[in-house]
């Protein structure tokens, strides 16, 4: 290399240098002005220096994805026509370029999830089918289903599955496999999110007061708990008006030899006959039978134990209960395991016992109000059984608002279903008037039998 040719490579150098580090002090500028107009919501006015620190800069600042973000949604929403449909797409590459230049803070999962339910939103502007999205949303849950939590989402997720079916696109098998994939993950997240709340409400009944971060994190775990209840209902009712016995049953018969010897194939079968009331069938015995020779556990017990109940033989399925319970050891899926054989007792009216596995459901788990539903509506079951006149049996309507009451106080998403349940109760219980012609305001009722507990009554 001649000493010219040296010295204009070592200028050329030197001017990308320049180059490079003026562009670099560019964008860090114009990062600093984008991010303020974000923080005072002006999205129109950092939009420009956003686009071009992305252009120039992608991988200077994970803000330039997050500020990003909330400048494409404003640009969404306050657009129209060709214009909204090169926001939306531009929202789905950002998300790309993101899981590039920032992989290890942008989970696979969550973020294909995100670009899922965008073009599901947006399904008509991007012109996407029934299924297309049933691919994207299918293969990011594949991808990354540890990641793939938002319960919208997931929602989403099933109910292109329900459209397809419908269609004729989708067979049973596939619909009911979905169904499971996604509400065992909700049930994942109903866990994770319980037993943050548990230590919470641990924190606050041993007296302590709660941090900020605590008490907005307490409401982020029950905002995620309403929200997971909600679509783990509604996919309940969309699967419920597809999944009749008219269709397991043959679906069951036809796979058995084949699935015969997976446990969760077994799992699944059992638990959707249980809960679709098709126990009737010799099939639901030949199954309940085969998944506890193949893969005996907690589950299985209880599912053996139904069976006892219908052949008649109580005694001997309270025996199965009862090992189920001393089976699961994790305290979570153990509160749930103690509310399954709390219902099942409560059917059969065994009352005391029932309540018994509620109030350890309890224990195990304090953020679910549901078992004092469940112990109330005992309680008002058995109103007319238990007091020695007609003013004490009604007393314990009062009794079994006062328990339902907890509920709201554990887990406030039960709010609504509580102000009914109190309203029944209450206008069952003895008036203003009877508690006067009695003279018993303030005064305390002992019930009997197997409620075995006491009530002031009321002072109107």
């Amino acid at each position: 290399m001649t000493s010219k040719s040296t010295l204009f490579f070592i200028f050329l150098v030197f001017c990308i240098g320049v180059m490079n580090a003026q562009k670099e002090v560019e964008c860090n500028t114009k990062l600093s002005f984008f991010h303020e107009d974000v923080k005072a919501k002006k999205y129109n006015e950092a939009y420009e220096p956003w686009l071009y620190v992305k252009n120039n800069c992608p991988d200077l600042n994970i803000a330039i994805y997050i500020d990003g973000e909330k400048i494409l949604n404003h640009k969404i929403d306050t657009s129209e026509g060709k214009e909204k449909q090169q926001f939306i797409e531009d929202l789905i590459v950002l998300w790309q370029e993101r899981q590039h230049y920032f992989t290890s803070r942008t989970p696979k999962g969550e973020y294909e999830a995100k670009a899922c339910q965008l073009k599901y939103d947006y399904k008509d502007e991007l012109g996407k089918t029934q299924d297309d999205l049933y691919n994207c949303f299918n293969a990011a849950f594949k991808t990354d289903s540890n990641t793939f939590t938002h319960p919208k989402s997931l929602y989403s997720y099933f109910s292109v599955m329900v459209n397809l079916f419908d269609e004729g696109k989708k067979t049973d098998a596939e619909l009911f496999n979905t169904y499971d994939n996604i509400n065992e993950k909700i049930e994942s997240e109903i866990q994770n999110y319980s037993e943050k709340l548990n230590d919470l409400i641990e924190k606050l009944e041993s007296g302590q007061s709660l941090t900020n971060k605590e008490d907005n994190l307490k409401t982020v775990c029950e905002s995620y708990l309403e929200n997971y209840a909600l679509i783990q209902q509604n996919i309940n009712a969309k699967l419920d008006i597809r999944a009749v016995c008219e269709n397991l049953i043959p679906l069951y018969t036809k796979d058995f030899e084949t699935y015969k010897n997976d446990a969760v194939w077994l799992k699944r079968s059992v638990s959707r006959m249980y809960h679709k009331e098709c126990t009737e069938d010799p099939l639901y015995e030949k199954l309940v039978k085969q998944y506890d020779e193949i893969s005996p556990s907690a589950d299985t017990k209880i599912f053996v134990a139904t069976l006892l109940i219908k052949n008649g033989k109580t005694a001997e399925a309270n025996q199965y209960l009862e090992e189920a319970y001393h089976l699961e050891t994790d305290a979570f899926k153990k509160s749930n395991l103690a509310i399954r054989i709390g219902v099942i007792l409560k059917n059969q009216k065994q009352y005391s016992k029932a309540r018994n596995y509620f109030n350890k459901a309890l224990n195990l788990n304090p953020s679910n109000g549901k078992p004092h539903l469940s112990i109330g509506e005992m309680y008002n079951d058995s109103a007319k059984d238990c007091g020695k006149d007609n003013f004490y049996k009604r007393a314990v309507y009062w009794l079994a608002a006062k328990e339902v009451k907890k509920a709201s106080r554990l887990d406030p998403t039960l709010q609504k279903k509580v102000n009914e349940y109190v309203a029944n109760y209450e206008a069952k219980a003895p008036t203003k008037q009877e508690v006067f012609l009695r003279d018993m305001a303030g005064k305390t009722i002992e019930i009997g039998c197997w409620i075995n507990s006491s009530i002031v009554v009321p002072k109107f």
